[in-house]
């Protein structure tokens, strides 16, 4: 799994970079505009360990915070997941408050709260949670009608055994969302830097933009792309590895 996320990564990256030497060389722009291959090798080898921890800072941001909403979704997922009142609520506060542009709200976060560690977790867990947030709603909500009528028939269900067995018969729906939410907290994190921030890749990506350095942007991106991979092939083996658990734990609770 890490080693896919890394090569379409790579793959995309690769064409991304074509692209851009084919306008360089078709159009005949200058290396002000468009630095060469060996400009950006060159600026990438003397600032990539600063921007290798600059990203590391990002990504920890970006972990934290999707772990918060990852909770938060689940929580107010497995509760919005009746058609009662309350859920139907529920549901309707997320589908409003999503309207929002977390961009028009996070100078407010920064007015209030400073340019700190804790105003770039707010934004990450903010725009990784909606979406998430609807989609366990919809995952939660669907019965798993062949299972569930047993234990609703010989009056054994609960809500908690109701939300495993949704939850393990969805679990490839789940690894998907979680893995693709980590995507939406590490840009929420950079926003976050790139508004108003003294950290982070997202500031380095700032200051390289203000001074035109599109070298410095680009090896920003590889590192981007790079740690996300990563951690996004972890999640996954880790949802392949949990799924494998509950079905061998499921195996020898039928056995006894």
């Amino acid at each position: 799994m890490l080693v896919r996320r890394i090569t379409q990564f790579l793959i995309v990256f690769a064409a991304g970079l074509a692209l851009l030497f084919i306008i360089k060389y078709g159009l005949n722009l200058s290396d002000y505009v468009i630095p060469g291959p060996p400009e950006i090798l060159k600026v990438s080898a003397r600032v990539s360990a600063d921007y290798f921890y600059d990203t590391l800072n990002t990504l920890s941001v970006a972990v934290i915070g999707q772990i918060i909403s990852i909770f938060l979704a689940f929580t107010v997922g497995i509760a919005a997941r009746k058609s009662t009142w309350v859920g139907t609520f529920i549901k309707a506060a997320a589908y409003n408050i999503q309207a929002y542009p977390i961009v028009a709200v996070a100078p407010i976060i920064f007015i209030l709260l400073g340019d700190g560690f804790i105003t770039r977790l707010i934004i990450a867990a903010m725009i990784c949670y909606f979406p998430l947030l609807l989609s366990i709603i919809g995952i939660m909500a669907e019965p798993i009608t062949d299972i569930e009528h047993f234990y609703v028939a010989t009056h054994r269900m609960r809500w908690q055994l109701e939300v495993k067995i949704r939850a393990f018969e969805n679990m490839g729906k789940l690894t998907t969302v979680i893995a693709g939410s980590t995507t939406l907290a590490m840009a929420g994190t950079i926003v976050a830097e790139f508004i108003s921030a003294d950290a982070g890749i997202g500031h380095s990506i700032r200051i390289a933009l203000y001074q035109s350095d599109l070298s410095r942007i680009l090896t920003a991106l590889f590192l981007i792309g790079i740690f996300l991979a990563l951690y996004q092939g972890f999640l996954e083996w880790a949802g392949e590895g949990i799924k494998q658990k509950w079905i061998v734990a499921g195996t020898g609770h039928k056995h006894e």
